[in-house]
């Protein structure tokens, strides 16, 4: 169809272009010796929508109160040697028929990495948020035999911390804070409101880091009938604070050792790694105009948000090429004239998926209405012409 070689519909939904973009970016991460996947749990807002199918109720922008909408969980490959990929994506809502529960979502997210990259245990380390500090999560990882880093939330968690004589002392989480050792000192940009400064801005400031050794204790299959028996793995917990910044510092896990400045600060990069990458997903969400979405049907909605993770694959370097005639599609829909020697650029790519979602709303708002009232209204169906006017 995108080459003009045919008129015939493609059989795509959402589940093909998801493990399309999968297996692409498994092959281009191959060669790399480490690969850091960034879980990311995100809102697709509707905050008008009322005859959307299966909304449920998310945070609203801003993070107070909520609105209709859906949740997505998505997980970018990030190669060392630069190379990127979109691993699991799956949008879902807690009111559909089908949905178990969002840990499992979680559960099946990482099987799907873990599947990718099973020839290669130990190569993927995963960078996660606060929303993942869930010893189920963290199970599954070390499952695979891979690393984690992940943001803590739950101060009051209990982990076990050296007594100072040798062995270890079981306690909460804010006591083994009082335990770190300052190992690195960096120099970074964010953006932060100083001490007498009226409002945040991005600017430099040093980051102290420290950290300690910690065990957590985990069990496999942690929610499910047969847990397996209880273990204990051995990890880091690192802190870091901002100098001159009235904030909390970031307390981290991971089982990466950090022994020494040179562990102290890869640790600190992966964690800013993470923010970046979740500061495009964002970025790549309001430019696609994925919450512009208007379909009645879920299934619509997952297919367009997968369409719009090609068009961001492409527009970000994630491993899709201009051989895809997804991507030559999205180029004819906004405007551009096939040539070899001038692909499709970022704004028509853009426009092209904004013209397809702009194609799917009104063709799913016609046969909703003939769905209610068994034809359109005469002059609207003689306008449009066949098959409209054969309702």
């Amino acid at each position: 169809m995108a080459a003009g070689e045919t008129t015939k519909r493609s059989d795509l939904d959402a589940g093909s272009l998801v493990a399309r973009l999968r297996a692409q970016a498994a092959a281009e991460l191959s060669g790399e010796e480490e690969v850091w996947a960034v879980v990311d749990m995100s809102e697709l807002r509707k905050p008008y929508a009322r005859g959307m199918e299966a909304l449920m109720r998310v945070r609203a922008l801003g993070g107070e109160g909520t609105v209709p909408g859906y949740r997505t969980l998505n997980v970018l490959g990030v190669g060392r040697g630069g190379r990127r990929g979109v691993l699991p994506h799956r949008l879902f809502s807690s009111t559909e028929e089908a949905f178990a529960s969002e840990s499992r979502e979680v559960q099946d997210a990482l099987a799907a990495v873990g599947a990718a990259f099973a020839e290669r245990p130990g190569a993927v380390t995963y960078l996660m948020d606060s929303a993942f500090d869930d010893a189920a999560v963290w199970a599954a990882v070390w499952g695979q035999g891979n690393r984690l880093v992940c943001r803590l939330k739950h101060a009051e968690r209990l982990v076990e911390h050296p007594d100072g004589a040798g062995g270890w002392r079981a306690g909460h989480l804010a006591e083994a804070v009082g335990r770190t050792a300052e190992l690195a000192r960096v120099r970074t940009e964010m953006l932060v409101r100083k001490r007498g400064q009226r409002r945040a801005k991005r600017q430099p400031t040093t980051a102290a880091v420290a950290a300690c050794p910690a065990r957590v204790r985990y069990r496999e299959d942690l929610r499910t009938p047969r847990p397996g028996p209880e273990q204990h793995k051995e990890a880091r917990l690192v802190v870091v604070r901002l100098e001159n910044v009235d904030a909390d510092p970031w307390l981290l896990l991971t089982d990466w050792p950090v022994d020494d400045e040179a562990a102290a600060l890869r640790v600190f990069r992966m964690d800013r790694t993470r923010w970046a990458v979740e500061d495009s997903f964002k970025f790549t969400k309001q430019i696609l105009g994925w919450e512009d979405v208007q379909l009645l049907d879920l299934e619509a909605v997952r297919t367009l948000v997968a369409l719009g993770w090609v068009a961001a694959g492409f527009l970000s370097h994630l491993g899709v090429t201009f051989d895809w005639p997804e991507i030559r599609l999205l180029g004819r829909l906004g405007g551009w004239e096939p040539r070899k020697d001038r692909p499709p650029g970022r704004t028509l790519l853009t426009r092209g998926l904004q013209s397809l979602l702009d194609h799917r709303r009104t063709d799913a708002i016609p046969r909703d209405e003939i769905r209610r009232h068994g034809r359109l209204p005469p002059r609207l169906a003689a306008l449009l012409g066949p098959p409209w006017n054969d309702q």
